[in-house]
């Protein structure tokens, strides 16, 4: 047996057990089928790597707090494990995969199963109020495991749609989870943390070591809870004032004196500060949201 021919039968023995696993093997034609479409077992490419433990998915979807009335879209499904668990959870899971051979797979395994609808496309072109519409909710749940490379633009677009979101729980980096979630001081804080934290209150719910995944990262990854909250019309949540965030954080260990010194006058900015009870050498990491927001508007003035 060549070496290609025994790597896809090894693939199809490890699939065979984790079904056997989960204890879903009553109906022997929805079994026959998941085989046969699984038969190319797909490459990793695209920054994927597959969450392969099943033990840490169970214990994933154990720390969502889902009811069974809610819409999940699920990014990324891959080979459709946690969307499995996911759908014993709730009436529907829309499953998003921008991998054409892992869409065609998952389509053929969740034929028959009416709770799973799967989606070839991109995340990034998806538009939630229309699933949402399209589902009759109001708001969606979003779950994903985020490919490292492109995981800063999807949470952008997700925060975009952050009307049609209740909540998000997103696998990533434990780099990213840290700075999605550092506290005003933390060296961690950026823009992502404030981004973050003016549409929803971020959390680390549980580490992931690389050995959970197939194949491993080289990284940690964290499971980040995101509770969504209404933008409240006083803190500027626009996108003129994400454009200010930027220009604070433009070079971190600069102080926001230097770093809005391009668009306003030096000392004017010395003075706002003052009148905002801030030091003229503060740095955009020790403010907090609202901080931010006093430091724009009164700019504005």
């Amino acid at each position: 047996m060549n070496l290609h021919v025994r790597r896809k039968s090894v693939a199809r023995q490890q699939f065979v057990a984790d079904w056997r696993t989960s204890g879903d093997l009553q109906d022997s034609q929805l079994f026959g089928r998941l085989i046969n479409s699984m038969r190319r077992t797909p490459r990793p490419k695209l920054g994927q790597h597959f969450l392969a433990d099943p033990r840490i998915q169970q214990r994933l979807v154990d720390s969502i707090s889902l009811s069974i009335n809610d819409l999940v879209v699920e990014v990324g499904p891959g080979k459709g494990a946690v969307t499995r668990l996911l759908a014993e959870r709730v009436t529907k899971v829309v499953a998003i995969e921008l991998d054409p051979e892992l869409a065609k797979s998952l389509q053929a395994a969740f034929l028959d199963d009416p709770r799973v609808e799967v989606v070839e496309g991109d995340i990034l072109r998806s538009d939630l109020g229309a699933i949402c519409r399209r589902h009759d909710r109001e708001r969606c749940f979003v779950f994903g495991n985020l490919p490292y490379y492109i995981t800063s633009p999807i949470l952008h677009h997700l925060f975009d749609s952050h009307r049609a979101i209740g909540g998000m729980a997103l696998l990533v980096q434990r780099e990213v989870a840290e700075r999605i979630t550092a506290a005003p001081g933390s060296r961690a804080r950026g823009y992502l943390s404030v981004l973050a934290q003016v549409y929803s209150t971020p959390r680390v719910v549980l580490s992931v070591p690389p050995g959970a995944f197939s194949p491993p990262p080289k990284v940690q990854s964290a499971l980040v809870g995101f509770k969504m909250i209404p933008p409240d019309p006083k803190n500027a949540a626009t996108a003129p004032f994400l454009s200010f965030v930027k220009l604070c954080f433009a070079k971190k260990r600069k102080s926001l004196v230097n770093n809005l010194g391009p668009k306003y006058v030096r000392t004017r900015v010395e003075l706002t500060l003052a009148a905002s009870g801030l030091s003229r050498t503060a740095r955009a990491e020790q403010l907090s949201v609202d901080e931010l927001n006093r430091l724009y508007r009164r700019l504005q003035d």
